[in-house]
């Protein structure tokens, strides 16, 4: 029966070169001698297209662990089985549905459908973050997968008994999923053709698998000359990848260092294995130069093309400071990095931004609302190409549509027209409780629309923590039904004395960043005890944007938790984020205070990590005074170490978003020196400590309303001179000070209010020496 069922879905899929699915729901041995039988039965004994995904190890196909299902990414196979049970992860899910090409099949072997909700694996584990444990984690997810599998075409479902002796019945088959075309192929693709007065070669061209493709490869051949943009977006599995690959090569080839980036060097995988087939065509084919191609580019780091073009791979952070000044930058899911790292790239000659509009790397959605317009305002030409239809498998593929709504790749916020004009005073306060969620499919598509939209990597992993996970809470401001703001909250701390004794010599504890890092990196012993709300991520509309709705939502989960009498109530409110200017003064004006500043960069974001706190009673003053002033003290000293290439703009809202106030205690001779370099001949080399601690307390206490003894290029000149240690001429070069002694000068004068503001008697009789007529 199994195999009948496996052939008919096989047939069923080629006949319209779209995918099916096979699910065996029931006991696992039973699932998995299902599954071989199912591969046997459609490819025969050496099936080499096929992967498992599992916990188990053995099969005689390739392998993936469920949590290193990433390496899917860019592969195309004919059956791959997800093994369901013992770690099930949504992620993985995603992968090997993106992994099977158009006639093929995904396999999964799950739990009995009806008990899956009920089971709890592995990856319920990775979200009952202490205090929680595992029976306080739900089953929503699954409950909700269990009904898209049983409800949408294209889906077959055999319920296995248990033990090896058990029946086998067909629950449902839904192999037919709506009409094949005349030629009996799917949908009919247009045919690519070579586009007249080409710059690259027909080659180029004829490579490509539809005409959507070709076009995408025409739109990047301007980016040869210097002053012109592309932006290429596409759902998943439309060929942009390919189409940037080569357009790399051919540009590669034409003598262009061209630099490509992505959230990993896995994303980028297609568009290095396309180049190196443009590239390696290009090659003279004699065997020592292929050998030597080939192997300089099994790292796909770095393709070398004759006449002195390249294709090289840098993470992003590294891509955003452009090393060796390249002469094309490609950026492959650019989705799925922020906005402030893609701003870095805008100083390239060319540039083309290649982005997934609904996937598991991130939101075309949110790449449009919150960098479009930056790159329009730029300097560059840009020109936009979609490509919608699909490369290896039909446009109308339901697996793909099961796919979109089963992990919510297709979630998007409520239409613009349906929230304009609303003013955040009139949305009502509201959570967003699991069970209202999986209720309601427009509610929760739009909460994760929002949060999808608000972040440069969500994933399918996500929406199981926001239905399942007992420390997570969800809370919105909603006009007329709408969401058009949302908060992801988790809760943390409130660990016993063991569990904190463990945190601190080492143990990782999951689900509780910032106790964590106070407790283990910071040294704090207590800091795990008090109990704590993080914003996980907060998100408003795009339509609303800058109009008081995340700044009214915050004063709603405030007054709601921070009540310590209540059951609900905190000790304190927090937040950890990738720190740019713009981030640290609203959090600021929220009442947040910085706590910590990482002294790396995040790979994916760009940015170092700020973590603050808000107090909600007494325990949350306590631990935020300690750290104030810890974090205080070293910025003193790290400022000049291990945050010295930190931007001065976040170093500064780091700061005045500190509580900690600066005691200023300088010796007679230190005041004589200060006092010398601001009013008179003295020189900053005299005393550098003493200029640094009136350096830090001015920063720390500049006037919340801006109205400081200081201007914003003082501020800069304070950080990068006094507090950073940098040279002299670097600092008047980066401010624009027309020479190092004009710079210097400027120092001078920026402590002359500050002598005034802190200065003692010593320091005033020193000040009349040189301004007494």
């Amino acid at each position: 029966m199994i195999a009948t069922l496996a052939r008919r879905a096989k047939r069923a899929a080629e006949a319209t070169n779209e995918r099916r699915v096979l699910v065996f729901a029931g006991d696992r041995d039973r699932g998995i001698d299902a599954a071989y039988t199912a591969i046997e039965a459609v490819l025969g004994e050496h099936a080499d297209g096929v992967s498992v995904v599992s916990t188990r190890e053995g099969f005689r196909f390739e392998e993936y662990r469920p949590r290193g299902a990433d390496g899917l990414l860019g592969r195309t196979r004919d059956v791959v089985v997800l093994d369901c049970h013992e770690q099930f992860v949504p992620n993985a899910l995603g992968r090997c549905v993106g992994a099977v090409d158009g006639g093929g099949l995904l396999v999964l072997v799950a739990p009995a459908l009806d008990a899956w909700q009920e089971t709890r694996d592995r990856f319920d584990e990775s979200l009952a973050v202490p205090p929680y444990g595992l029976d306080d984690v739900t089953g929503r997810f699954r409950e909700r997968l269990v009904d898209t599998l049983r409800t949408h075409p294209g889906i077959a479902l055999v319920s296995l008994g248990d033990g090896p002796d058990g029946s086998a019945a067909v629950e449902r088959d839904a192999l037919s999923a709506g009409p094949v075309d005349s030629t009996g192929s799917g949908t009919v693709s247009q045919t690519p053709t070579v586009p007249p007065d080409p710059v690259f070669p027909d080659a180029a061209y004829e490579a490509c698998l539809t005409a959507d493709q070709a076009r995408a490869v025409r739109a990047f051949e301007p980016l040869s000359t210097p002053g012109n943009a592309v932006v290429v977006e596409a759902d998943r599995g439309r060929g942009k990848s390919s189409a940037a690959g080569i357009a790399a090569g051919e540009l590669a080839l034409a003598g262009a260092d061209v630099l490509v980036t992505a959230p990993g060097i896995r994303n980028a995988a297609e568009v290095f294995t396309r180049s190196r087939e443009v590239i390696g065509r290009g090659i003279e084919r004699d065997g020592d130069d292929v050998e030597r191609f080939e192997n300089a580019a099994e790292a796909t780091r770095g393709l070398d093309a004759p006449g002195g073009g390249r294709v090289r791979y840098l993470s992003p952070a590294a891509a955003s400071e452009l090393p060796e000044s390249p002469d094309v930058v490609i950026v492959d899911e650019a989705a799925a990095l922020p906005v402030r790292l893609l701003e870095g790239l805008l100083d390239a000659p060319s540039i083309a931004f290649c982005t997934t509009v609904h996937g598991y790397e991130g939101s075309g959605r949110g790449f449009a609302v919150r960098f479009r317009e930056r790159l329009l305002a730029s300097r560059f030409a840009v020109r936009d190409v979609r490509l919608d239809e699909p490369i290896r498998y039909a446009r109308d593929d339901p697996i793909e549509a099961w796919a979109s709504h089963a992990l919510l790749l297709d979630a998007r916020p409520a239409v613009a027209e349906a929230v304009a004009g609303t003013a955040a005073e009139d949305a009502r306060y509201r959570a967003l409780a699991p069970g209202d969620l999986l209720a309601d499919e427009t509610l929760l598509g739009e909460a994760f629309g929002l949060l999808v939209a608000a972040h440069y990597r969500t994933e399918p992993n996500d929406l199981a923590r926001l239905l399942d996970a007992p420390n997570l809470l969800a809370r919105a401001l909603v006009a007329d039904d709408r969401v058009v703001a949302i908060a992801l909250l988790a809760r943390e701390g409130g660990l016993d004395a063991t569990t904190r004794e463990r945190m601190y010599e080492g143990k990782r504890i999951r689900g509780n960043m910032v106790p964590d890092l106070l407790t283990s990196q910071l040294r704090d012993e207590a800091a795990a005890e008090p109990r704590g709300i993080r914003i996980v991520r907060i998100a408003t509309h795009g339509a609303l944007r800058d109009k008081g709705f995340g700044s009214r939502l915050l004063a709603e989960i405030h007054a709601e938790f921070g009540i310590r009498s209540t059951e609900s109530g905190v000790d304190y409110f927090s937040v950890g984020y990738g720190a740019t200017p713009r981030l640290l003064r609203f959090w600021r004006r929220a009442d947040y205070r910085t706590v910590h500043l990482s002294t790396s960069r995040n790979d994916a974001s760009g940015e170092h990590s700020a973590v603050m706190l808000r107090p909600a009673g007494e325990a949350g003053d306590s631990l935020l005074g300690r750290h104030a002033i810890a974090f205080r003290d070293r910025e003193r000293d790290g400022l000049s170490d291990a945050h010295r290439a930190v931007d001065a703009d976040v170093v500064r809202g780091a700061l005045r978003a500190c509580s900690a106030p600066v005691p200023i205690d300088l010796t007679e001779a230190e005041w004589r020196s200060v006092v010398g370099a601001s009013f008179g001949p003295g020189m900053y080399d005299s005393a550098p400590g003493a200029f640094r601690d009136i350096a830090l307390a001015a920063l720390i206490e500049a006037d919340e309303a801006g109205d400081t003894a200081l201007d914003d290029r003082e501020e800069r000149l304070l950080v990068r001179k006094v507090l950073q240690g940098r040279p002299a001429e670097s600092v008047a070069d980066d401010l624009g000070f027309v020479s190092t002694a004009a710079c210097m000068r400027a120092l001078g004068d920026a402590y002359v209010p500050l002598v005034e503001r802190y200065g003692t008697a010593v320091a005033f009789a020193e000040r009349e020496r040189f301004t007494s007529e």
